[in-house]
């Protein structure tokens, strides 16, 4: 137990340790500054870089997020040098997250004898998600009749493929370079339709217009812009209407990430969470 944000407590954490996985990240988009993420998404990288320094660490595998990376187009998905693009460029959480890995690639660039990747996962769906947190999406739709949903999509990408890319890449892959983890490029309407098929249910998906959700974000500002907490807003209601679909060529050659199928990932989910809510 302790705090990210105090050194002490990372060094106790990091005794004995020669190499440090950083899954950390402040995430929610309610959040109406982006002082707010700045300390665990941006500030905490530069405090890992300054621990590896005085305890002699050399590896470090850092998560970030595929949307520091640009997003492609169905039938053309986005590699790891497509720069971040709108909305997702103007997103406190993308821009405190790419910050983040600015100062880990140039730790990287002044220690060639340091071993740091970074990973940049799509949609993470699987096992294990307590809280839940991606789970939220399956939830939202799980045996509903009818769903409305943004025109978007997302690249889905099982849990455990992810976890196998982070182990891999404690002595794969090379340092200073980011490795999308990402799996099957769906919309959402695709994905919740498969969702659907998987559990035996049956769902009907209407795709809203997008003018419609605009407008829920600009009131979303408004609530905003007077201090009320709110995932509403147009930057993240735009999020919502982009497919922002991503290739993994580069993490299954030189990383071995597996390429587990989404519905895989949909079934773990489900199966996970019936055991873990029942006991």
């Amino acid at each position: 137990r302790g705090s990210l944000l105090c050194d002490a407590d990372l060094e106790t954490a990091a005794s004995g340790c020669q190499a440090i996985i950083n899954c950390a990240g402040t995430t929610d988009m309610s959040l109406l500054r982006l002082a707010d993420y700045l300390p665990v998404n941006r500030d905490l990288c530069g405090r890992l870089v300054q621990l590896m320094e005085r305890c002699g660490i050399t590896t470090l595998v850092h998560v970030s997020t595929a949307n520091t990376v640009g997003y492609g187009r169905p039938g053309h998905p986005a590699a790891e040098d497509a720069p971040a693009q709108p909305p997702f460029s103007h997103s406190f959480y993308t821009r405190s997250k790419r910050a983040g890995e600015e100062l880990l690639i140039a730790a990287a660039r002044r220690h060639s004898d340091w071993h740091v990747v970074l990973l940049n996962p799509g949609f993470i769906v699987g096992s294990y998600d307590a809280k839940p947190s991606s789970g939220r999406l399956l939830l939202a739709a799980y045996r509903r009749r009818l769903m409305a949903v943004p025109g978007g999509g997302k690249s889905f990408v099982h849990a455990a493929d992810v976890a196998v890319a982070a182990a891999n890449a404690l002595t794969m892959g090379r340092s200073g370079e980011r490795y999308l983890a990402t799996g099957d490029n769906l919309s959402l309407r695709q994905f919740y339709l498969l969702q659907a098929r998987l559990c035996g249910y049956r769902q009907r998906c209407l795709v809203l217009p997008g003018t419609l959700l605009l407008l829920v974000g600009w009131l979303g500002d408004m609530l905003r812009a007077v201090g009320v907490r709110t995932q509403l807003s147009s930057c993240n209601v735009r999020q919502l209407m982009v497919r922002e679909y991503y290739c993994a060529a580069k993490a299954h050659a030189q990383l071995d990430m597996p390429c587990t199928p989404v519905e895989q990932a949909i079934l773990d989910f489900h199966r996970w969470r019936r055991g873990h809510v029942a006991g």
